[in-house]
């Protein structure tokens, strides 16, 4: 027999658990599909920046206790050029702040309260399908335990992440893809040290970018720029170093840089990704599904909480009254915001990267742009705003 539930949810990240339990809590029912084990998804190192916004989302889900007792508050940044720090002060600029906490201490938490709550998450849900997405009744298909099954549901989410199987199944010629592959990687590892800053630093150096940032206050999180062609074999863990010290360094040689163990070492792309409409029939995509920005400007996971954030709404209205104005409006509602932050994503990549084949003119161009954004109210004001979280509307 078929199984059935309102709410069909492809993916157990960010996107998927926080639309789940925002659901649960207006009284509507779902199924969480995640095709990897519970283990990989609660150890599967991601972003670590919460706006002000999120925070007060996840807490006022009831979910907020351990964010608040571990997560490090910070506000403000530093931006670093020419050997100067320069720092940004979120808190007299806008009254607001962000949160370092890591992605996947935010799917913990997710998924202990979805199952504290009965909810249901399927793992391992193998070869998922979404089928009859215009009709009152589409469905999942998948594998569980060499056991297929089928999944009726009213709506289905699709919050798989960008090689997910949720947006692929939308008929060619209905979105529109915006895509930009950026000519430059980031290298970045887990260091078992502590922090060299109580904040982020966001270095421009002739070298390449850098950043520091934290997952708490004994393990570092360090990236710095470096070819998307990388082999991350030729990188040893004291190139890496070296490479940081340079990138970070004062003009006055006060400030160090603390070295430890490197506990996990990657290579990342950076794009920016935007498909239009992020709703086909009775599929909504959110999430990485939906879109993906480049992590300069720490946004995919806020991005991902407020898709979820409007699409629960939209569906709360739907099951309490019939409205389908805000589900009609979902796109249209989420991708007003997303494009927003597409553009600080770029912007604050485009301004702190070296851009490969630069002219001299783009670089002191670039270098300017710093200078204006840290020593003028008006731009710092405007980079803090976006920062910290633009406000959320409807």
């Amino acid at each position: 027999m078929p199984e059935r539930t309102q709410v069909g949810i492809v993916g157990a990240g960010p996107a998927g658990l926080i639309l789940s339990h925002l659901l649960h809590l207006e009284g509507i029912d779902s199924v969480v599909l995640e095709v990897h084990t519970r283990k990989y998804i609660e150890e599967r190192v991601r972003a670590g920046v919460l706006e002000q916004g999120t925070v007060e989302l996840l807490t006022n889900m009831g979910i907020g206790d351990r964010l608040k007792r571990e997560g490090l508050v910070h506000h403000g940044v530093q931006f670093r050029f020419r050997g100067q720090g320069h720092h940004i002060d979120f808190q007299s600029l806008v009254g607001r702040s962000i949160t370092i906490y890591a992605q996947q201490e935010v799917v913990k938490d997710l998924v202990n309260a979805r199952l504290a709550s009965n909810g249901q998450i399927v793992f391992e849900a193998m070869d998922a399908s979404v089928h009859d997405l215009t009709s009152k009744s589409p469905k999942i298909r998948y594998h569980k335990d060499g056991v297929e099954h089928e999944l009726v549901c009213d709506f289905i989410a699709g919050c798989d992440g960008f090689h997910g199987v949720c947006r692929p199944s939308v008929p060619e010629g209905v979105l529109t893809i915006y895509d930009r592959t950026y000519p430059f990687a980031w290298l970045g590892i887990l260091a078992q040290a502590p922090p060299s800053s109580e904040e982020l630093i966001y270095s421009n150096h002739e070298l390449g970018f850098a950043l520091l940032s934290m997952r708490s206050p004994e393990i570092s999180r360090l990236y710095i720029q470096c070819d998307p062609d990388e082999d991350i074999a030729n990188w040893p863990d004291a190139r890496i170093w070296e490479q940081l010290h340079l990138r970070f360094a004062t003009r006055d040689g006060a400030w160090k840089l603390t070295e430890g163990p490197v506990i996990q070492k990657n290579i990342a792309e950076m794009r920016s990704f935007v498909a239009d409409p992020m709703q086909y029939g009775r599929l909504f995509l959110a999430g990485d599904a939906a879109h993906i920005v480049p992590p300069t400007g720490a946004k995919g996971l806020n991005l991902a909480a407020t898709d979820a954030r409007v699409l629960a709404r939209a569906l709360a209205d739907y099951y309490s009254s019939g409205s389908t104005d805000l589900m009609q409006r979902y796109s249209e509602i989420c991708l007003r915001r997303c494009w927003k932050v597409q553009h600080f994503s770029w912007w604050m990549t485009s301004m702190l990267h070296r851009i490969p084949g630069e002219s001299p003119f783009d670089r002191q161009r670039q270098l300017a742009e710093l200078d204006y954004v840290t020593s003028s109210r008006a731009a710092s004001t405007a980079l803090a705003e976006h920062y910290t979280g633009l406000p959320f509307t409807f």
